[in-house]
């Protein structure tokens, strides 16, 4: 049997705000996240900027023993598990059986701060050195099996780690698994913390990250000035959840999960194939399997990373997967404009501002839009938010390695 899958919460803590509300809202809003790197002195560094989590501090939302044995990434993960749990009511007692409730959240890199830092700390003071937590905190499954031990979630649970598209194929099995009756509900997101200097210099070497050190006009998606993403750190986690059991408890449904598209390029290890076939692909199966028409109104919360090559692709692929006159029909927009590119975290936090554009009538901008590239020749939503009619929404999300995802979603609505 087949089951109707509804986002029921939602939880997020990002560079616009430390909740999903306020994310939203500065979204809505058109504001930047972006600023000057202050997780660590990054004199003689060419990337100058990124988009930092502000205020939140672990040791005060867990208590200081708690969180000096997680890794921040581990933290936003929590924190975002916290809020969507809450927000769906899952947390009451007795609204879910535990055995039924699963845990699907990943990241693109895991606990590297928490690496590196060991790793500093033992070639300064020996092996010997070490913190039993080391493993446990550094290894990517965490988030999940932190969040699996808070919740008490003892259902299917698995992190996801596909770079870039990490949180979009969490959200998107984690659909699978509902739908097809593993689960009645299943926490799914992803989050990352990887502002360091470490990270900032290998992406600054494969030329991925912008050098422009302007906060306002750095992260330019679309736009033909665009150099390199911004790195960017959150955690966003959606409860996904039978539509018969979200009905039956009486929850706010946000909106309907209905397709989801996973494809490689097969292509290149860091480079999206110019030919946008693997996207194109995603597209069509997300599109396909929920039964989307875009004449009905279409939003797209497009990867949009303001790469040349990512975002110039990602167009060709919305024409190839759509037709031309339906991609151009389309409201697309990049929130990454003003998150930044959150890694791991970043394709639930696009899966959630879909929900809330198609509960809301509203598409949020893609700001810093000035000079229209003729490869990118869509509506891109520049600058300011549109309220329009909306029906559906597609999240895509392209990762190294390859990896297309692409969920599609329904306003929310009984038949």
């Amino acid at each position: 049997m087949e089951h109707r899958v509804a986002i029921t919460g939602i939880g997020a803590v990002t560079p616009l705000g430390n909740t999903a509300a306020e994310t939203w809202e500065a979204m809505r809003a058109g504001r930047c996240g972006i600023g000057p790197i202050t997780r660590f002195d990054a004199e003689g560094f060419a990337v100058q900027v990124a988009a930092e989590v502000k205020g939140f501090d672990g040791e005060a939302y867990f208590g200081r023993r708690e969180a000096r044995h997680l890794d921040r990434c581990v933290q936003l993960a929590m924190a975002a598990s916290d809020e969507a749990m809450a927000d769906s009511g899952l947390d009451a007692e007795g609204a879910i059986d535990r055995e039924r409730l699963g845990v699907y959240v990943g990241s693109g890199i895991g606990g590297v701060e928490t690496y590196t830092d060991q790793v500093h700390l033992m070639e300064k003071k020996g092996l010997r050195r070490a913190s039993p937590y080391l493993v446990a905190m550094m290894i990517p499954n965490m988030a999940s099996g932190n969040i699996a031990i808070r919740h008490k979630a003892q259902g299917p649970t698995l992190p996801v780690v596909t770079a870039c598209a990490t949180s979009a194929h969490a959200v998107g099995e984690a659909f699978r698994a509902v739908k097809h009756g593993y689960a009645d509900a299943i926490l799914a997101g992803g989050a990352e913390a990887a502002i360091i200097p470490e990270v900032i210099a290998g992406f600054t070497a494969c030329r991925a990250l912008t050098t422009n050190p302007d906060p306002q006009t750095a992260c330019r998606p679309f736009d033909a000035d665009r150099d390199g993403f911004v790195m960017g750190e959150g955690g966003c986690v959606l409860v996904l959840e039978q539509w018969e059991h979200a009905v039956a408890r009486g929850a706010r449904i946000y909106a309907e999960v209905v397709g989801y598209g996973n494809t490689d390029d097969a292509h290149h290890i860091t480079s999206p194939d110019p030919e946008a076939a693997g996207i194109a692909r995603a597209v069509e199966l997300a599109v396909a399997e929920g039964g989307v028409r875009p004449e009905e109104g279409l939003y797209i919360n497009a990867h949009g990373t303001s790469t040349k090559l990512n975002d110039s692709s990602e167009t060709l692929g919305f024409k190839r997967a759509l037709g031309e006159d339906a991609a151009r029909a389309a409201h697309v927009s990049s929130t990454k404009s003003m998150t930044g590119h959150m890694i791991g975290a970043t394709g639930a936090a696009e899966v959630m501002a879909c929900a809330l554009a198609l509960r809301d009538g509203v598409v949020p901008p893609t700001i810093n839009y000035r000079t229209p590239d003729p490869a990118c020749d869509l509506d891109y939503t520049p600058n300011g938010a549109r309220a329009c009619e909306l029906t559906w929404a597609l999240s895509t999300n392209l990762g190294f390695g390859g990896h297309n995802a692409c969920i599609a979603l329904r306003a929310a609505k009984e038949a």
